[in-house]
């Protein structure tokens, strides 16, 4: 067995691939600041990237670090169990194409709040809209940034805060010069680099059995410190029914709120190429889920479960060690490479939906009330990126050696509980009101927060104390149904006209474009009769 004792050590291989990738990313960067001329440019890329370039660009921006490195991991270490991840990040993208990506088109300009404002009070919920994707973005960027951190230390020998200022500064670097269109690009780089290595990575495991999944199933059981119970599902990441469904709920309903997935559907020319991309973006995400399950026995039984242990107690590191039992220093060194380019696709694309929080969202449109210059929004949007880029080092470095599973499940219970009910309120029931849309936001946010904080993965993982208040690991079970009810009771009791009748044009637009002429406007009382 080649044990990879040369982890956390600088490899010159290794460097090398990094800074290919990084000239790279940057010369992408100087490439689409000739073409980042307007706000239009900067956020959604001109409306110019195709459906196929979006699925692959929408595929790297989903494909984070965590499902690359973490699922692979957990099927290393707990075999049949850890598919319970993949499963769930996979089956949210039909959500997304069935649910939300031709409005999303249709009714916004930027990010998803546009459609939850639409026919509503723009201050108020864009507001409460801002905060919960701020809440979204912020926990996720700092996930990635201590990952990021921790696994280029690993790989690559280079100091954890050297690692986390180089990540922040490529990235903010990147969206500066060329916004969506360097982000989209790199995206689909790094989709390309993923699919293919982990594509070689498995067929190369599979070669070791003979091409033949059940051999290396049977090896990998034998090898295992569970045995053939590796081969079946068990209670070794769900520990109970509810804490399965909760999970579930904010993985699926999570997946139609994250606000950096919800602005690539911004970038394409028209609805047909929006649902294409979603399309393409689900047969590729979920065949690399497919590939992780291969990548996760063959570390099993090709590198050992003692050996991932050994290296990184979580099993983070178990692709990393399969790639070098197989191909060696400089296999290890492309997929360390691989590693760096998910980490930076996925930060970049948080950043950047950020900034579009705070810049449009609150800036020019709350602000400013929607009459900024294209030249102030475009200034506001690259200082908002500068303080992101900033915020995201800081606290990356602030959180060295936490346990950061818990700010990835807060990030996916925020986004299912506070962004994916509004959204959905929104665009398909009449009586949803403004009132309706802020209790929702607000009331799906704060009990997400809440509730995490007094769950176990906070209160025993992270403080280390020996009992939780709140018995499940993932808050959305309760605070999505919160959600959901708040904003309908807040809306039965308040009644907005004017929101009503905007419904009309709300689902025209929907249906025909934002081009199509609206109908004349008409009252509530008329409705019925015409119906």
């Amino acid at each position: 067995m080649y044990i990879a004792q040369d982890l956390g050590k600088p490899g010159a291989v290794g460097i090398v691939f990094f800074f290919v990738f990084v000239v790279v990313a940057i010369g992408v960067a100087y490439w689409a600041a000739r073409r980042t001329r307007t706000t239009e440019q900067f956020y959604a890329a001109g409306h110019s990237i195709t459906g196929v370039q979006n699925g692959f660009a929408l595929a790297g921006d989903y494909m984070s670090a965590a499902s690359f490195l973490g699922i692979a991991g957990l099927v290393a270490l707990f075999g049949f169990d850890g598919l319970i991840y993949s499963i769930g990040f996979l089956v949210g993208w039909p959500i997304v194409l069935f649910l939300i990506a031709e409005p999303l088109r249709n009714l916004g300009k930027y990010t998803f709040t546009d459609v939850v404002a639409f026919r509503l009070r723009q201050r108020p919920v864009r507001i409460a809209a801002g905060i919960g994707t701020l809440c979204v973005v912020i926990f996720y960027l700092i996930a990635q940034m201590v990952g990021a951190g921790a696994l280029i230390d690993l790989m690559f020998g280079i100091d954890y805060s050297v690692a986390v200022v180089i990540v922040g500064v490529v990235m903010t670097s990147m969206l500066l010069l060329g916004g969506m269109i360097a982000t989209t690009w790199v995206q689909i780089i790094k989709a390309v680099l993923l699919l293919g290595g982990a594509l070689v990575i498995a067929v190369w495991t599979l070669s070791e059995f003979g091409l033949n999944p059940l051999d290396l199933f049977d090896d990998a059981a034998g090898r295992a410190e569970a045995g053939e119970e590796v081969l079946g599902p068990g209670d070794q990441i769900v520990k109970n029914a509810p804490d399965a469904i909760s999970l579930g709920l904010a993985l699926m309903f999570g997946t139609a709120g994250l606000p950096h997935i919800l602005m690539r559907f911004y970038t394409v020319p028209d609805t047909a190429a929006a649902r294409a991309s979603v399309t393409l973006a689900t047969i590729l995400i979920g065949f690399f889920y497919l590939m992780t399950f291969i990548l996760g026995f063959g570390a099993m039984a090709l590198v050992g479960q003692g050996t991932i242990t050994d290296v990184e107690e979580a099993g983070n590191m178990a692709a990393p060690l399969l790639a070098q039992e197989l191909g060696g220093d400089v296999f290890l060194g492309f997929i360390a490479a691989v590693a760096f380019a998910t980490i930076l696709a996925v930060v970049a694309g948080l950043t950047l939906a950020g900034a579009a929080a705070l810049s449009h969202d609150l800036w020019t449109n709350t602000v400013r009330g929607g009459e900024a210059p294209e030249r102030e929004q475009l200034r506001v949007a690259r200082i908002a990126t500068i303080i992101l880029g900033a915020a995201a080092i800081g606290l990356g470095i602030a959180m060295k050696g936490q346990n950061v599973a818990f700010m990835v499940g807060l990030a996916f219970a925020i986004a299912a509980s506070a962004n994916f009910p509004a959204l959905v309120m929104s665009i398909y029931w009449r009586r949803f009101t403004t009132a309706g849309a802020v209790t929702s936001i607000l009331l799906g946010a704060i009990s997400a927060v809440v509730l995490i904080y007094l769950s176990p993965t906070f209160q025993e993982d992270v403080l280390g104390n020996e009992d939780a208040p709140f018995g499940l690991g993932n808050p959305a079970i309760i605070s999505m149904p919160l959600a959901f009810l708040g904003g309908i009771v807040a809306s039965l009791l308040t009644r907005e006209t004017d929101a009503e009748r905007k419904f009309l044009e709300a689902e025209r637009q929907i249906h025909l474009g934002a081009a199509v002429t609206p109908a004349p406007e008409r009252t509530p009382a008329a409705l019925p009769a015409e119906r």
